[in-house]
């Protein structure tokens, strides 16, 4: 699930780091679809533009690239 974003990220993070260093970007395909401070707004703005949980990651472009995690949010985990 959600391979095609976390390839995105990993070979295109040199650019992403200069660009949006300690925000939360929000990759569906192969495009940043937003910028964000926290994974709330994040997940808000894309569901209220229409895009379902499971389909878009949220990932936090950490300072320290040894503090990087992936985050999937399920829908499953808001019923």
């Amino acid at each position: 699930m959600l391979e095609r974003e976390q390839k995105y990220y990993t070979d295109h993070r040199d650019e992403l780091r200069k660009k949006y260093l300690g925000k939360r970007i929000v990759i569906e395909g192969d495009q940043v679809l937003g910028v964000y401070e926290n994974d709330m707004e994040a997940i808000n703005a894309m569901t209220a533009a229409g895009h379902k949980l499971g389909t878009f990651m949220v990932k936090y472009v950490p300072v320290d690239p040894e503090d990087e995690t992936l985050r999937i949010y399920s829908p499953f985990a808001y019923v």
